[in-house]
């Protein structure tokens, strides 16, 4: 499909495309409960996942790689390693903030039909090293880039994607057989769900809200003695 579209580059962005873009950027949602049973069709999967492999990347050296999980016995090993870090997380709030903290839904490892571990090769030579001499860490970014073409791409698609980020990465790497030098990233549940929330689950619950877009932009120079 992203090939086919290569052919109308040259074509300018219809009023219609352009909305689709920011629509699905405004409403794009961390998604962790509501899963449905509703399998995710292969091709559908291979758009999501061509979304992000055509990702920005430093040096054009596409490190990110994509571990598709359907096993249940996998995922309820990756849910135990949540389980455990989950309860050591729980311990850095009391009072309120740790009874809120208890009650946010903060996974969706089991619910979801399919989780992607998406990981990052740091060491790949493809590009030659452009980019990466003074900031080596832009290899891990643009995985990120990857992360958010898919989640994009799947909220146009309408479905849910999750990121958990709660885990052990070096128990995840002995469970699912990640080697030293790739560097686990992203875990995310991925599947169709019941509805999408208006606002952010996190906002909804009370624990964090948005700030305005006013107070992060600077001129010149970075000045944070002027914001909030």
């Amino acid at each position: 499909m992203v090939e086919s579209l290569v052919m109308s580059a040259d074509q300018p962005f219809s009023d219609a495309d352009r909305l689709a873009i920011y629509r699905a950027i405004a409403l794009r949602r961390d998604v962790r409960r509501g899963f449905t049973s509703r399998p995710l069709p292969d091709e559908i999967l291979k758009r999501l996942l061509s979304a992000a492999h055509n990702a920005p990347s430093v040096g054009l050296m596409q490190p990110s790689r994509f571990i598709v999980i359907r096993n249940d016995t996998t995922r309820r090993a990756v849910y135990d390693i949540f389980k455990d870090a989950n309860a050591q997380a729980r311990e850095l709030y009391e009072g309120d903030r740790k009874e809120q903290y208890d009650s946010l839904k903060l996974e969706g490892i089991l619910e979801a039909p399919q989780n992607i571990c998406v990981v990052c090769d740091t060491h790949s030579q493809r590009g030659h090293g452009l980019g990466r001499l003074s900031m080596p860490e832009t290899a891990a970014y643009s995985t990120v880039c990857a992360i958010q073409n898919l989640w994009l791409a799947a909220r146009a698609e309408g479905i849910g994607v999750g990121w958990v980020s709660i885990l052990d990465p070096a128990r995840l790497r002995a469970v699912l057989r990640i080697p030293e030098h790739i560097l686990p990233v992203a875990y995310l549940c991925v599947g169709y769900v019941e509805e999408f929330g208006t606002e952010p689950d996190l906002q909804r619950a009370g624990w964090e809200k948005r700030v305005p877009l006013e107070t992060t932009v600077f001129y010149d120079f970075y000045h944070a003695e002027s914001r909030p």
